[in-house]
């Protein structure tokens, strides 16, 4: 008959049966180690080398201490995201900072869009949450602020009265797409997702209101902003939509909406990922940037600076550790101050 597997663990009663003491010593001996005797300690402890037992799991003593020493992010992105994208990693780095000042670990929960999600944040083992930019009809902040456990959203959406973290998108997107449209006659945006379906696509006349996701709106309507403080008419501003903050994928997507009579001669993009995917489609089309094609991006990364790129400068590692201070209560919502942003202006633009 096979063995049991759930007898491969000795149980702490066999260690103190083996060891001739108490379950409550042995159990000591792990967790308050100054309240048995030392030659007691050893007795245990040779009895569990030679049981095989390992300790307390890990997961028990968090039950009993009722924390977990870990904080969790909530990534509305496939796991790879967090590696993969700059951005995602340089507010990642921004959290891991301040866990690692506190002795935390840091559990970083991906959401897929299927239903289990929400279990997923549900059975998170975790003493607070961080939650990356979602839309506002994600099921999983609800689910976040069902928990209990302290909670700070970064980018969107506001919920609640949960802590909220974010530069002020419309005002930075008006001030950087001034810039990438002076003087421009056929304008594009190039856009973050509208909503979790992630469509790509080349809308024009689109509705800011449409995106549900709230970093994408903000922007939108401060191009929008922008263009019709110029007299513009925003039917006439087309906006290509990515699925992801992906250079490959604008490159693919700017490669078939850069050539024709309705190509754009300016392009603010929501990203410096974007912009640069952009430039490579562009130089491969044989147009100069920024005589054919203004560009700018967003984000202030070092490719960015590289590149000559105009772009609008936040500082996302900061924005990480300002989001986990607040998840750990160390810092009021009501307290912080405004998250700065600037416009970088480079030679990618015409002014």
């Amino acid at each position: 008959m096979a063995k049991d597997p759930s007898r491969l663990r000795p149980t702490m009663a066999e260690v103190a049966r083996a060891a001739k003491v108490s379950v409550m010593t042995v159990s000591y001996t792990y967790a308050q180690p100054d309240r048995v005797a030392e030659p007691t300690r050893a007795r245990v402890r040779e009895a569990a080398a030679r049981l095989g037992y390992p300790g307390p799991h890990p997961g028990a003593r968090s039950l009993r201490r009722g924390r977990t020493g870990s904080l969790g992010v909530v990534l509305g992105e496939h796991l790879t995201y967090a590696f993969e994208d700059p951005q995602a990693t340089r507010f990642l780095a921004g959290v891991a900072e301040v866990c690692a000042g506190h002795g935390l670990g840091l559990t970083i929960v991906p959401i897929t869009g299927a239903p289990s999600d929400t279990d997923r944040v549900a059975e998170a083992a975790v003493d607070g949450f961080v939650v990356w930019t979602t839309s506002d009809d994600d099921p999983v902040l609800p689910a976040v602020a069902a928990t209990g456990l302290p909670v700070a959203v970064h980018g969107g959406p506001h919920h609640g009265d949960l802590p909220f973290v974010a530069i002020d998108n419309r005002a930075a997107a008006r001030a950087v797409a001034t810039e990438a449209f002076a003087g421009a006659r056929r304008p594009m945006v190039l856009s973050f997702p509208l909503d979790r379906a992630r469509t790509p696509g080349i809308r024009s006349g689109l509705d800011p209101a449409e995106a549900t996701f709230r970093v994408t709106r903000e922007r939108l309507r401060g191009v929008r902003d922008a263009w019709e403080a110029g007299g513009g008419r925003w039917p006439r501003v087309r906006v290509a939509v990515c699925a992801r903050n992906s250079a490959s994928e604008a490159d693919a997507l700017a490669t078939a909406f850069l050539t024709g009579p309705d190509a754009p001669d300016a392009v603010m993009a929501m990203s410096d990922e974007l912009a640069l995917g952009l430039l490579r489609a562009a130089a491969r089309a044989g147009l100069t940037v920024p005589g054919d094609l203004a560009v700018t991006g967003w984000d202030g990364t070092d490719a960015a600076t590289a590149a000559g790129l105009t772009t609008v400068a936040q500082n996302l590692r900061a924005q990480g550790a300002r989001c986990a201070r607040l998840a750990l209560g160390e810092e009021a919502a009501a307290d912080t101050d405004p998250v700065e942003w600037r416009l970088v202006v480079r030679e990618s633009t015409r002014r």
